[in-house]
Order: C-alpha cells, then sequence, then structure tokens
C-alpha cells in the first residue's frame, strides 16, 4: 500500500536470497538508496509436491537424470519422495567417491539438532542424537526423517541500503557489508556430467562460490581461511556434505574428515549453521534464504546470543571474520553471499533491540500491531492494518 516499486520473485527453494539479489543489484546500481527484500511461506503438509498436478513439474527431468544415474551407485535403485531421493543420491555419489558412510550423514544432522537448541525460532529444538538420528524412520537408502528438512511456514526480510543512506540516517551500528554475492545457475554438466551430485546442485555452487570469492579480491581457492561462521543449504544432510568442498571449505575428498574432526561446529574451524540449519530450525521454501542472511547478520553484529560464533573478531583486522551464506533452489538456482562489517561499522548506541526493548536475534516473541506501529510506511491503510492477523 505505498506505491513503490514490488516484483514478486519465484525460484525454488532460493528464492528468498534471489529476492535479495535483486534488492542488492538494485542499490548498488544506484537505482534505489534503500530495499527490502522479504519472504515468506505457507507449506502444505508432507513432502514436496506441486501445486499443478495438470502439467509436468519444472523439475521433470532433474528427478528422471537422478533416477538414471542410480545405475552407477553402489545403493542401486532407490526409493522415496523425489526431493529428497535426488539428495541422498548426490551423498552416495561422495560416499562412493571417498569412502563417507551414513553415520556422517547423521553426524551432521545431529550437529544441527544440536544447535537448534539454542535457537528459539527454530521448529525443532530436541537435540537428538546420533544414534537417535540414525535410528528415525528411513525415508530413503541414505537418508532417515531426522536428516530432512521438515515443511514449515515462516517469513524473514532484509533491508539493503547504500552507504550514504546508512551515513545519513546513523546506522553504521548496524549495517553489515554485502562484500560479495552471486547468482548462479545450473549449466549442461547437470545433466550430462553423468553425476547426482551435479544434479543436486554441486556444480553451480562450486562456480559461484569460486566466482564471489573471486569477487571479494582473493586469488583461486584462496580466502577460506577467514570465514568464521557459515549458513549453508542442508535441506538434506547429504547436501551439507557434499556443500563443504563445493564451497572450497574443505578439500574434495574431505568432507566427510571434516565432519570427524568437529571443523563444521563451535571449537573447530569454522561453525557451520549454528542456527539450526534447515533441517532444524526449518525450512519455509521463499523466507529460507533471507532468514540465513538474518543470522550471519546478527552473527557479525556480535548479537546472536548462545549462538554466536566465537572468535569472529579476534583478528588483526578490525573488521573481523567473514560470514558466508549459501542458498540453492533445485531447477536450479543457487546465491552465495560474503558478509563482513564494514571499515566505518561503530558497535554500540541505539539500533534494534532499542526500538523493540529486547534482542530479536536470540528471543522470540509474537510481532504485535504497536511493533508494527514502529516500521510502518508513512502511507499506509487503516482497513488492512484491522485486518493483520497478529
Amino acid at each position: 500500500m505505498t506505491g513503490i516499486p514490488i516484483t514478486n520473485v519465484n525460484n525454488n527453494c532460493s528464492t528468498g536470497s534471489t529476492a535479495l539479489f535483486h534488492a542488492n543489484n538494485a542499490v548498488k546500481s544506484g537505482l534505489v538508496d534503500c530495499a527490502l527484500a522479504l519472504g515468506f511461506e505457507r507449506m502444505a503438509a508432507g513432502s514436496l509436491g506441486t501445486n499443478f498436478p495438470d502439467r509436468p513439474p519444472p523439475t521433470l527431468l532433474f528427478h528422471k537424470r537422478t533416477v538414471d544415474l542410480e545405475k552407477t551407485l553402489t545403493s542401486g535403485t532407490n526409493f522415496g519422495p523425489g526431493a529428497p531421493r535426488m539428495f541422498g543420491n548426490a551423498g552416495q555419489e561422495y560416499m562412493d567417491k571417498f569412502g563417507a558412510e551414513v553415520k556422517h550423514l547423521a553426524m551432521i544432522a545431529a550437529k544441527n539438532h544440536a544447535h537448534s537448541v539454542k535457537n528459539p525460532y527454530s521448529q525443532f529444538r530436541n537435540g537428538w542424537t546420533v544414534e537417535q538420528v540414525l535410528q528415525a524412520p528411513k525415508i530413503n537408502a541414505q537418508l532417515t526423517k531426522f536428516m530432512c528438512s521438515p515443511t514449515s511456514d515462516g517469513a524473514a526480510c532484509c533491508i539493503v541500503a547504500s552507504e550514504d543512506f546508512v551515513h545519513a540516517h546513523g546506522l553504521e551500528n548496524q549495517a553489515i557489508e554485502i562484500v560479495a554475492q552471486g547468482l548462479e545457475t545450473d549449466d549442461p554438466a547437470a545433466y550430462d556430467a553423468e553425476s547426482a551430485m551435479d544434479v543436486a546442485g554441486y556444480g553451480m555452487s562450486k562456480r559461484c562460490a569460486d566466482n564471489v570469492f573471486k569477487d571479494a579480491g582473493f586469488a583461486d581457492g584462496e580466502g577460506r581461511d577467514l570465514v568464521g561462521v557459515v549458513e549453508l543449504h542442508d535441506c538434506f544432510s547429504a547436501n551439507e556434505l557434499i556443500t563443504y568442498p563445493a564451497l572450497g571449505l574443505c578439500a574434495p575428498d574431505e568432507a566427510h574428515k571434516m565432519v570427524e574432526r568437529g571443523d563444521n561446529t563451535y571449537g573447530g574451524k569454522y561453525v557451520v549453521n549454528p542456527s539450526g540449519g534447515l533441517e532444524a530450525k526449518g525450512h519455509p521454501l521463499g523466507a529460507t534464504g533471507l532468514g540465513m542472511h538474518f543470522y550471519i547478520t546478527m552473527q557479525l553484529r556480535n548479537l546472536a546470543g548462545p549462538m554466536q560464533a566465537p572468535g569472529l573478531f579476534d583478528i588483526p583486522d578490525k573488521r573481523g571474520k567473514f560470514g558466508l551464506v549459501h542458498n540453492i533452489g533445485i531447477g536450479g538456482a543457487v546465491v552465495v553471499s560474503l558478509l563482513r562489517r564494514p571499515e566505518f561499522y561503530k558497535a554500540g548506541g541505539i539500533d534494534g533491540q532499542a526500538r523493540l526493548g529486547y534482542n530479536h536475534a536470540c528471543e522470540c516473541r509474537p510481532v504485535t500491531l504497536a511493533d508494527v506501529d514502529k516500521v510502518k510506511s508513512k502511507k499506509s491503510s487503516k482497513f488492512v492494518l484491522q485486518h493483520a492477523k497478529l
């Protein structure tokens, strides 16, 4: 009801980050000084399906290709719903190549569920152990129920502003810089490389991450040691496993060894999915990517409370370490973002906590009409607000 330009975005599971990519480009290009990317989802129960049963789904060939490639995997013909089957096959390819086992998928899932206990926004805060994850009902040959993201409802938004806007409004204590960001889609290798991992997005994730670090000024393969915290797309624990090497966080054959060393959690080299990840905090498709950027932003503001990754600012550079975001959608598209405090960052002062009266990074309270009054547009409809379900 503001009259400002609004664009609807649909890019499967990468919808939220794709909206942010466009908002970021609008600000970078000088078209606007401030833009908001908003994502939300209210999902039907059960595994992902189609809303248009009268026509073939756009992901039809992806599912056909992953089924075709099952003959190349030691697990043989798989079973279960389409999405977990695709990512289970990708995990199986990694296991066949490099010697990982299903227990490594369980270790990843248990790590995420342990992280989620500290996140008040999480859908599951049970903290399931490796043994409980392995004993959960099997979804397919590789995955159990607790290795899979649930159907979820949720919403998130991010605001992107120019540096001039930040200074003009005294927002130096909240600004986190998008140092580099990329959006890439599948190339023919997704179908032609004889790889279940590429069908599930490994190749496009790798290309996108490599280009983002290059855009940030790093030479090939460099920059990862300056990353301290990561939110990546663990729609299934198998995808988290193959995403470690895709992002360059480890060598191609080291993902399961990274899990064994604990280099994906507190006390290790990186803290991966301190929010609990999609497997535990939930995966409301349109909101997921924006939620990931919210969690990393709060880490870089040092406001993540019990989820806070240690050591992010224990380096000589006053900007601290980078936060990394990875969000994919089968079909396929991936967004990778590299975030960091800007040079002009100033901690302290009035911020979102002061306006709300609590730290919304690690305390979940219902949104009220009083909260809406604090942030609503200069132009708003009383009629519409009367129908808000708050």
